[in-house]
């Protein structure tokens, strides 16, 4: 195990920066209760236990590359999970974190985590409380509505794609995933950390909550007498609705959007992965310097 000194100097933009380095902590023992927030990730009764009970106040994330977002993020991270070799990878931006880090053999993170965990690096972190969805609306000019978005990576993909085209937040229908479910912010490559989210309640109430603030709502939809995106104008706030593939958008969400547009496509095809149809329709919308 590497001995830090109490605190680590580095140097950023020319200015020497001084701060106290993490608790390391080695971990020898799956059964130990400071690891409990991994224990059986990929247990699916783990989990909906875990929600019954009302432990479920923290998401995880995993590998170095998200780890490093969820650093830079909002959110307070409650520990890390690392092997040697992960913690050596990331200790110079572990500078100043107020959580322990754990350190264990490989053979020990997958016994807890319950899967071979390649990655070697995982972190749990607090969940903050959502806000409401007018706030969120309220600062933002180009918003993601989602209605049944219920594959966790496809929504992870959505997030990564809305922070690649600046969009300001994603407004989700009761029925959507979580977008802190640890495989959606993997796929996510760690932006849904970075992209506010809320919860639209009751639905479709929050598409007409969002005309109220002056947006156009604009519904996704393969249908042939839907209007071509490139021929949208940019306005000065806009969202796109989005439905799950397959059943696609409801006709109460349909019937609540100012206009419907779609993607053209050549031969028989005539839809997208929601991801990169919204991909597709951000760039369109995306405002750019």
């Amino acid at each position: 195990m590497p001995n830090f000194p109490p605190h680590s100097t580095r140097v950023r933009d020319g200015v020497c920066e001084r701060g106290s380095v993490p608790e390391i902590v080695p971990i020898d023992d799956a059964a130990d209760p400071r690891v409990s927030d991994y224990v059986g990730l990929t247990d699916p009764d783990l989990r909906r236990k875990r929600q019954r009970t009302g432990d479920s106040g923290y998401f995880i994330a995993e590998g170095t590359v998200v780890i490093r977002q969820l650093l830079r993020s909002p959110y307070r991270v409650r520990s890390l999970f690392l092997t040697p070799a992960r913690l050596a990878t990331l200790e110079p931006e572990l500078t100043g974190l107020a959580a322990p880090v754990y350190v264990a053999s490989q053979e020990v993170v997958n016994a807890v985590s319950g899967f071979h965990l390649h990655r070697g690096a995982i972190a749990s972190a607090h969940r903050d409380q959502l806000p409401a969805a007018a706030v969120l609306a309220a600062c933002a000019d180009l918003v993601v509505i989602t209605e049944g978005l219920n594959d966790h990576e496809n929504l992870g993909a959505l997030f990564r794609n809305a922070a690649a085209f600046g969009a300001g937040g994603v407004l989700l229908d009761p029925t959507s995933a979580d977008p802190l479910y640890r495989r959606s912010v993997r796929v996510s490559v760690g932006q849904v950390l970075h992209v506010p989210f809320a919860r639209a309640t009751p639905w479709p109430g929050g598409i007409a909550l969002l005309q109220e603030q002056g947006f156009e709502v604009l519904a996704l939809t393969p249908a042939a007498d839907a209007e071509d995106i490139a021929g949208i104008d940019r306005r000065p706030r806009q969202a796109l609705l989005l439905g799950a593939e397959g059943p696609g958008l409801s006709p109460a969400a349909l019937g609540a959007a100012d206009r419907r547009v779609r993607i053209p496509m050549a031969g028989a095809v005539d839809s997208l992965n929601v991801a990169t149809a919204a991909a597709i329709a951000l760039h369109h919308l995306a405002r750019r310097p």
